[in-house]
């Protein structure tokens, strides 16, 4: 085993303080926007009584990141980190306290949501800047793989937390409560992050829009840095129709009631148990060979629900779904490989746009498709979709 082929420890990842105040603040943030997600459902359902809009309120902060990120994503490379992730986390507040002390009308509320939204690509990319720059080597793949594993256990808690909360002190109380964890948040990053010894504000002749745009462009313009973004991308949206369909796959197979959070919440175990066994004690150059085979474990239990297993079977194959996304990890070197001189934030925002804007079209399009057919066949065209992308995981050769 080479020196760089050496895995790296969690110890060597959380030794970096600036690892560390990143790490927990995202993960308090994240629980606080499920909670804060559920709680605007539940307040526009109870207000209005449709179901449609109470899911346009759950989708709200989806499709508009996909604006923000292609407009806005050079911000995240041209001021300083810590006061653009701060002004993220109080923007936060600001929403999430609105929702709850102002009586705004529905549509005036999801405005909102979706206004904010267009700025959260900008805040996470300067945050995986910031990542990339403290940790080097298998070190910063194995904070990527930390990261996505506090992101599932946090939605977890968070839809968990929102149920108790909405529950026993009502959904504006619980937004209240959402917007105090974003500001925790905020002041964990404000007295934890280190300022930067230097600006990454960038002396450019265009616009903001301009900057922007032309960097998107140019990127997805690249055939290695379209083919990485696309790997990331596409797996996540047709897993995430898959799952949108899951409570009506259980009551299309007349599996006891309650069971769709069991289903649901598969997949979320079977992540965060993948990350943590292939990050932890595969070698950098074994996830990198193993990609396309992570890939492939990612779809194919999705079409083996076709055939009608019982529930127990149901949740072992979604929990194995969950487990491939382990196939993130052998992409992540070559990804931050990828990225152009000054552009490393720009990057991280583009690909978090694109995940969040085809995991909020991935429900709608799978959905669509169980309404003329089943289900079973629509989650199965998911997994064999995606196990049809494999190719795309394939290292570059040059």
């Amino acid at each position: 085993m080479t020196v760089t082929d050496r895995p790296a420890s969690y110890r060597e990842v959380f030794a970096e303080p600036t690892f560390r105040a990143l790490f927990v603040s995202r993960t308090v943030a994240i629980a606080a926007v499920s909670l804060q997600i559920f709680a605007l459902s539940v307040l526009v359902y109870a207000g209005t009584g449709s179901p449609l809009l109470s899911a346009l309120a759950f989708g709200a902060g989806f499709l508009p990141q996909f604006v923000g990120g292609l407009l806005l994503g050079s911000l995240t490379d041209r001021l300083r980190a810590r006061p653009l992730i701060v002004a993220g986390y109080l923007l936060e507040v600001a929403l999430a306290a609105a929702l709850a002390l102002l009586n705004l009308p529905v549509a005036v509320s999801l405005s909102l949501v979706a206004a904010v939204a267009c700025f959260t690509p900008v805040f996470a990319g300067a945050a995986s800047r910031v990542i990339a720059e403290r940790l080097t080597g298998d070190a910063y793949v194995l904070g990527r793989s930390l990261t996505s594993m506090s992101s599932s256990a946090a939605q977890l808690l968070g839809l968990a937390g929102g149920g108790v909360a909405v529950a026993t002190l009502g959904p504006r109380q619980a937004l209240l409560f959402a917007a105090a964890c974003h500001a925790i948040a905020a002041v964990i990053v404000q007295l934890a992050l280190p300022p930067e010894q230097k600006k990454h504000e960038k002396t450019v002749q265009k616009g903001t829009l301009n900057e922007s745009w032309t960097g998107a462009t140019t990127m997805l313009a690249n055939p290695t840095i379209r083919r990485l973004l696309l790997a990331q991308w596409l797996p996540s949206a047709f897993v995430a129709g898959a799952e949108a369909l899951l409570i009506a796959y259980g009551a299309r197979r007349g599996f006891p009631a309650g069971t769709g959070a069991l289903l649901m919440a598969a997949p979320a175990v079977g992540m965060f148990t993948g990350n943590l066994i292939v990050g932890r004690f595969l070698r950098p150059s074994q996830r990198e060979r193993y990609t396309g085979a992570f890939v492939v474990l990612l779809g194919a239990p999705l079409i083996l629900l076709i055939t009608g297993p019982p529930l127990a079977v149901v949740t072992v194959l979604l929990t194995l779904t969950g487990f491939g996304f382990a196939y993130g990890l052998g992409l992540q070197r070559e990804f931050l490989e990828s990225a152009p001189e000054g552009r490393t934030g720009q990057l991280f925002a583009l690909l978090s746009t694109g995940l969040m804007a085809l995991q909020g079209l991935g429900p709608l399009v799978l959905g669509a498709l169980a309404e003329i057919t089943s289900p079973s066949l629509a989650i199965a065209t998911a997994g064999l979709l995606t196990v049809l992308i494999t190719p795309l995981v394939r290292r570059s050769k040059t």
